[in-house]
């Protein structure tokens, strides 16, 4: 296992998480409560969320087998997601609505932490670069997204509402990068898959 490999996993998983965003809504449900009570909700989120990333991590493969869909299915599928998910980080919209009956740490763990974005990398990384180093950038990633939710009016102060903003928008983009990198090769190796390009270059 190269470190090169967790470092670059790491990054892109942390850029999923995308704890800048998560900041104002996790202090919107933990508004008017005490710290010790704002430190368990952050706990909690970032627990459940571990769990659900490991979860799909050893599951998703044989998921996957299960309902017969392929790699490169899963990667245009996972792409699309990505790509709304983007959408909706860089032009601010909502696009998941959820009950209000939810607790508050879970509303942070799951979707909003813990998303289709999230689940869909780990299962393509676990299968291009194996478990191991998927789960190690999974805990390293959500270390660092603990420790700014745990500080996260510290943090909204000290940067401003300004600043996270425009550092989601960022993420954002990068993250579109990444979902058009999954679409197209997803594409192509479906294509490869069933000799649909060698076809097309023999008519053409």
């Amino acid at each position: 296992m190269e470190l090169e490999t967790v470092a670059i996993l790491t990054l892109s998983l942390f850029l999923i998480y995308n704890p800048f965003a998560s900041l104002p809504i996790f202090i919107s449900v933990s508004k008017g409560r005490e710290p010790n009570v704002i430190k368990s909700y952050a706990n909690k989120a970032i627990i459940v969320a571990g769990v659900l990333l490991a979860v799909f991590v050893v599951v998703g493969p044989f998921l996957m087998d299960l309902f017969g869909v392929t790699m490169n299915g899963f990667r245009v599928a996972g792409g699309l997601i990505l790509l709304l998910m983007s959408v909706e980080t860089v032009f601010g919209m909502k696009l998941w609505k959820g009950g209000e009956s939810d607790a508050a740490w879970v509303i942070v763990a799951t979707p909003i932490l813990t998303g289709p974005g999230v689940i869909t990398t780990a299962v393509l990384f676990s299968d291009q670069y194996g478990m191991l180093p998927v789960l190690l950038a999974g805990v390293i990633s959500l270390a660092v997204t603990w420790l700014i939710l745990r500080n996260s009016s510290a943090v909204m102060r000290i940067a401003g509402d300004q600043f996270i903003n425009i550092m989601s928008k960022i993420v954002g983009l990068l993250i579109a990068a990444m979902a058009v990198e999954y679409i197209l090769s997803g594409s192509v190796g479906w294509l490869e898959a069933h000799e649909i390009s060698v076809i097309v270059s023999n008519i053409l």
